[in-house]
């Protein structure tokens, strides 16, 4: 069968591409050997499933443990209706799952679905079948977070915690380990019980049910390193040889490792750039050209969709993410701030190495930023959508200079007299809506994230492969000065550069609008003030 790459569903090793996942899944094998309960929750389509399902093959391969795996997917709410609903329904999952795989045994569950009706009675049946088989049981139940009322759930939880306990003690016999995987954890399970319910007190929402729970510290992201066993499976199949190392680098800076995003960038190149050539071998150049389609504000997803949601329903968390995402803004990763915790949650938002939060990685900054801008230029920004010309582009690339400088010229006719509150908080944003027509549909521009003392902004903007990075940041007198210098020289050296862009907007009552060719080190740095 040829294979491909996956970015719906389960992926299969037969049938798809796939990262090397082993070391992980060898890490999340140690804690089931251990008997441990653990809830695997992280963002849509981040690899739950398909890392459930290798778990599964390991286990059943094994003679010592059954592996009872389910998912509460398309099963609707009726289940969650009352415990008389739950227990024989969650046997009847368990009796569907095994049907093709072990008929005698799914029989069975489906014949125990007729008997049970609460969970008094599911306990002891657990109890009973887990003491009368000679096999470590492992529970994996994948979408525990379908249900829109998760009360019949985590009192189910609650059962199973106190077989645990009891199991411990040695009074009791239950499941050797159970994995749950969702995307939300217990705590914010518990929170989206509907507040009319029967039992909806503070006690049952904030108590949890799951406290006996390791926490779950395996990496699900992929690094470069585990990119490239994807890229040496599919090249050896193809008869290419690409650099593999500096392309897997690539799609990690773009994905920071997100599972589905490396898959789908390289479903990109597979089937829509080097199809269309003959020369079939991949390249960095290539990496570039798949962001841009995934970028693209014509195209959209499922995760895309689901990730415009979430900020459209959650409006603090819109302000956090635009605030993150387009003014610049510093703020702590803490994550008891419960806005902090939903960003992460739906893995919009991670932890920086400074400890700061970050957007997690550069396609959801673009997503994010071209939709927010969009907006702003509509309704805020309407003088500086029409900035576009021929004398912008040149068969050499974009020159960066004549855009400063007609910015400039822009700033100084029509914002001028703007007090220096507003053009702090407006300043940066302005900049950036006048660039993105002047790049839109050639183009792209991002971000990238930093910690200084002049909240300052690097914007890299790419343009017919070529890199250039202007840094926008605040006059603070002679020293930050330098200092900001030394930053934007480091940072060109990243992207082997000698010539970058400093954007300064200057407060004081006096400023003027000038232009300054600074050399510095072995770069040559083109500044403007406004």
């Amino acid at each position: 069968m040829k294979r491909k790459f996956n970015d719906t569903g389960l992926c299969v090793p037969r049938r798809h591409y796939m990262v090397d996942t082993s070391a992980k899944i060898e890490q999340i094998i140690r804690l089931i050997k251990e008997g441990e309960y653990f809830t695997i929750n992280r963002p849509r389509q981040f690899g739950k499933t398909t890392t459930l399902e290798l778990l599964n093959n390991w286990l059943s391969l094994r003679e010592d443990y059954l592996p009872l795996s389910i998912s509460f997917e398309g099963t609707g709410d009726a289940p969650f209706e009352s415990e008389q609903a739950f227990c024989p329904a969650f046997l009847r999952i368990i009796a569907h799952t095994l049907r093709f795989v072990s008929p005698e045994i799914s029989d069975y569950f489906a014949q125990a679905s007729r008997q049970v009706r609460n969970f008094e009675e599911l306990s002891q049946f657990i109890s009973q079948y887990v003491s009368e088989l000679n096999r470590q049981v492992v529970l994996l139940v994948d979408e525990v977070d379908k249900s829109s009322d998760n009360r019949i759930f985590l009192l189910f939880l609650g059962m199973l915690r106190n077989k645990y306990l009891l199991r411990d003690m040695g009074r009791d016999y239950t499941f050797h380990s159970v994995i749950l995987a969702g995307v939300h954890d217990i705590k914010t399970l518990r929170t989206k019980i509907r507040p009319d319910s029967e039992k909806s007190s503070s006690e049952e929402r904030f108590n949890s049910p799951w406290n006996i729970a390791v926490d779950f510290k395996v990496d699900l992201s992929f690094t470069a390193y585990e990119i490239e066993s994807m890229l040496r499976d599919y090249a050896r199949d193809k008869d290419i040889r690409p650099d593999i190392p500096a392309i897997a680098e690539q799609l990690y800076y773009y994905t920071s490792g997100y599972p589905w995003l490396v898959s789908k960038l390289c479903k990109f190149i597979d089937e829509d750039i080097v199809s269309q050539r003959e020369e079939k071998n991949w390249s960095v150049v290539d990496v570039d050209a798949a962001f841009r389609m995934i970028a693209d504000e014509g195209y959209t997803t499922t995760l895309f969709d689901s990730l415009s949601k979430n900020l459209e329903n959650n409006p603090d968390l819109y302000d956090l993410i635009s605030r993150v995402a387009i003014n610049g803004e510093s703020f702590p990763f803490a994550i008891a701030d419960s806005v902090i915790s939903l960003g992460h949650l739906y893995g919009i938002i991670v932890r920086s190495e400074q400890g700061r939060c970050q957007i997690h990685n550069r396609i959801f900054e673009q997503r994010i930023y071209a939709r927010i801008m969009s907006g702003l230029l509509r309704a805020k920004y309407r003088e500086v959508n029409g900035f576009r010309g021929p004398e912008f582009y040149s068969p050499e690339g974009l020159d960066v200079r004549l855009i400063l400088l007609r910015f400039q010229a822009f700033m100084k006719e029509h914002y001028s007299d703007r007090d220096a509150r507003f053009l702090e908080r407006e300043g940066r944003l302005l900049f950036l809506a006048y660039l993105r027509p002047i790049i839109n549909g050639l183009g792209f521009d991002f971000k990238e994230p930093n910690v200084s003392h002049e909240r300052r902004m690097d914007i890299v903007v790419t343009w017919q492969n070529k890199r250039y990075v202007i840094e926008l940041k605040i006059w603070y007198g002679p020293k930050y000065h330098q200092e900001g210098l030394e930053q934007l020289s480091g940072y060109l050296d990243t992207y082997s550069l000698k010539e970058g862009y400093l954007l300064i907007y200057d407060f004081n009552k006096n400023k003027v609008y000038k232009q300054e060719e600074i050399l510095f080190e072995d770069k040559h740095i083109f500044a403007i003030w406004i």
